[in-house]
């Protein structure tokens, strides 16, 4: 069974939220410390432990960086760019001090990361192929997204701050969690958002900031905007989610096999928590049959008029679309507008097998379209046996109901002992049906 993965994002989404949900949830703590010891990056430790929000116990994962690495990535005042209050101008002084020397001793304010160099740091990580497989492709949707906000080539896109020390930590910590859950599908309906402005690189920038609008817009996420004001979605958590998402819909009833809530930095209206549940899809409850010698299923029914086809095309389709496993095909005469004789061409398979059918209509017909319909049907139970009559075996399928049972001998199999005894078609079948 696969394990299927619910990410509740009401509260939005950030690298940090998303590792210390999947560590909840039960993510190898000694695998994840083994990958980051091994990454060719300096500057940082982690910090994993319990808090508070919102009256919630939550993990947290904390990126602890050290003075030639920090950000203000937490820092409410200065992310929301508040020019007045002695507490915000001291702040940023002391920053624009901070990033003067970096400018002065090492050329730039933080570290400037191409994508080429990213990849290679995760190249160099001591992880599992997927979890490498995993961190590439979120860095890879990171810097298409960045590269459209810039107009430049995404090779050329020098990552800032999610190039930084922390979001490269961020995000190969959520690979190698996601990996070691064994994640195979992941369900999140819709990504929550906050309004107004935030402050970064570039400036004060709207809320979703450009690069989550540009995962947003390129992978078809559904996003929800709130009265939150400030940024609940980072550009490292919308690229997480169009890395992972399988589908944006529930089942109609699932069972919670383990919940994980990862807490959030910043400091909003709303609870800063993102919930992730390990969930597995309820049995479906088949409908109350009066005897238990039935069992219920799924099946397409395709049908096309056709209007312009001979006999004998129709009946070359129908071969080709038994041999193609098809459960029935038929076609009957019709008349369609301005009294047009026709053809109505119908088949019942199974819905793996609908892409194939459809393309020998297309093909061997004049068809320009295909009707489809899911039916849910009640068949008998059966069984394939062989049975001993005095001119040998035949082929039979055995059906029981109600207590009785039903033989049915299989056409192919009556016909050959036909051809090898010269009995008629009606006393072959007898002697099947009478043993």
């Amino acid at each position: 069974m696969k394990n299927k993965l619910y990410l509740e994002c009401t509260s939005g989404i950030s690298g940090d939220m998303a590792v210390a949900a999947l560590l909840d949830l039960g993510a190898g703590r000694e695998k994840l410390n083994k990958a980051l010891k091994s990454l060719p990056v300096k500057g940082f430790d982690i910090k994993i432990s319990r808090v508070v929000k919102s009256g919630i116990d939550a993990c947290d994962f904390d990126v602890v960086l050290d003075k030639e690495h920090e950000n203000h990535d937490h820092d409410m005042g200065y992310l929301h760019g508040h020019e007045h209050g002695e507490h915000s101008h001291e702040h940023e002084e002391a920053y624009a001090c901070r990033a003067n020397h970096h400018h002065e001793t090492t050329g730039h304010v933080h570290e400037h990361r191409g994508l080429n160099e990213i990849m290679t740091i995760i190249d160099h990580a001591d992880m599992a192929d997927r979890a490498r497989s995993y961190a590439k492709k979120i860095f890879t949707i990171l810097a298409a997204a960045e590269a459209k906000a810039h107009n430049v080539p995404a090779d050329q896109v020098h990552f800032h701050e999610v190039g930084a020390v922390d979001s490269i930590v961020d995000i190969l910590s959520v690979a190698v969690c996601m990996d070691d859950l064994d994640v195979e599908e992941v369900i999140i309906p819709r990504l929550c958002e906050g309004s107004g402005t935030i402050r970064c690189q570039h400036g004060i920038l709207p809320v979703p900031v450009p690069a989550v609008s540009n995962i947003v817009s390129a992978h078809h996420l559904k996003l929800h905007i709130t009265p939150v004001q400030g940024e609940l979605v980072t550009p490292t958590g919308a690229a997480i989610v169009a890395a992972f998402l399988t589908s944006e819909k529930l089942p109609e009833d699932f069972t919670v096999e383990k919940i994980g809530i990862g807490a959030g930095k910043r400091q909003y209206e709303c609870p800063g928590i993102l919930r992730a549940m390990l969930i597995r899809e309820a049995e479906k409850n088949t409908k109350i049959q009066k005897f238990s010698d039935t069992e219920s299923d799924t099946i397409i029914k395709l049908e096309s008029n056709i209007d312009d086809c001979s006999g004998e095309t129709l009946g070359y389709v129908m071969e080709l679309l038994y041999e193609a496993g098809a459960r029935e095909a038929n076609y009957m005469p019709v008349f369609m507008k301005k009294n047009r004789p026709a053809w109505l061409l119908t088949v019942i398979c199974k819905e793996d097998q609908v892409s194939g059918m459809e393309r020998i209509i297309f093909k061997e017909t004049t068809t320009i379209g295909i009707r489809r319909q899911k039916m849910e049907r009640t068949v008998l139970k059966r069984e394939k046996r062989t049975v001993v009559t005095p001119l040998g075996d035949v082929e039979v399928k055995v059906c029981i109901f109600d207590g009785q049972e039903y033989i049915y001998p299989e056409y192919e199999s009556v016909k050959k002992l036909c051809k090898k005894t010269g009995v008629s078609y009606r006393e072959a079948y007898h002697m099947a049906v009478c043993g």
